[in-house]
């Protein structure tokens, strides 16, 4: 059976990676998907969450990555997958994930919602935080892949002097 995991991915983090790790250990297939609107405001494009995602599941031959937008219930349907994988941190992400599990029930019955509840060393972390985290100057080598942090100190530094370029 075909799953898909969606998410914005800005960045990607080891929690996410716990979940694909862990999907792919269930499903038959795995498609982690970059969506590419987004109302966060990403500080990556697609094309580098992709790319670091991509990076990051390359020796799973079950996982691929890919970028989609629109409605993510009807990505899944057309790609072939029954499953939507989603992570559970706390009890808040599962009031989200209930409500937008009811909602693509409506759109596509076909289609199953499918929760992990995140490993408790990666309940706590969140891309947000982690951005954040960074844009401060601290490391976030305990959060993210190396090749990630890495990416993230050098696209908040660019940002900062883009910043005071225009100043």
């Amino acid at each position: 059976m075909k799953a898909f995991f969606p998410g914005t991915f800005d960045p990607l983090t080891n929690g996410h990676l716990d979940i694909v790790k862990r999907a792919s250990a269930i499903f038959d297939e795995v498609v982690v998907g970059v969506y590419r609107g987004s109302e966060k405001d990403p500080l990556f494009s697609s094309q580098e969450r992709l790319q670091m995602v991509s990076e990051m599941v390359e020796h799973a031959p079950n996982v691929s990555a890919v970028t989609y937008g629109g409605l993510t219930v009807e990505f899944a349907r057309s790609i072939g997958a029954r499953v939507v994988v989603r992570g559970l941190r706390a009890l808040s992400d599962f009031e989200y994930e209930f409500s937008l599990s009811s909602m693509n029930q409506v759109i596509e019955s076909d289609v199953e919602t499918v929760c992990l509840l995140t490993s408790p060393q990666f309940a706590f972390i969140s891309s947000s935080l982690v951005r954040e985290i960074a844009s401060l100057g601290q490391p976030v080598n305990h959060w993210v892949p190396t090749s990630v942090a890495e990416r993230l100190r050098a696209k908040l530094e660019f940002n900062r002097k883009q910043a005071l370029f225009r100043e």
